[in-house]
């Protein structure tokens, strides 16, 4: 009877294992292998140094700066 256990617990290893091999295969296949191409990533960067979000002196900016001096 013990030799029954033994098969039936190593037939439940060998399902657990192809249940996952098969979970494991469906994430690959759901999760796409997509490169961006180092030209567009250049222009992207290059357009977000294009907007200006750093230091600008606007009129408020010249403003603060002449209340500081007094």
């Amino acid at each position: 009877m013990s030799e029954r256990a033994d098969n039936k617990l190593s037939r439940r290893k060998v399902f657990a294992g192809v249940g996952t091999a098969g979970a494991l295969a469906a994430v690959a296949a759901a999760v796409p292998l997509v490169r961006p191409d180092p030209k567009q990533v250049a222009a992207a960067d290059a357009q977000e140094r294009r907007k200006g979000d750093g230091y600008q002196v606007t009129d408020h900016v010249k403003q603060y700066y002449q209340t500081a001096r007094a």
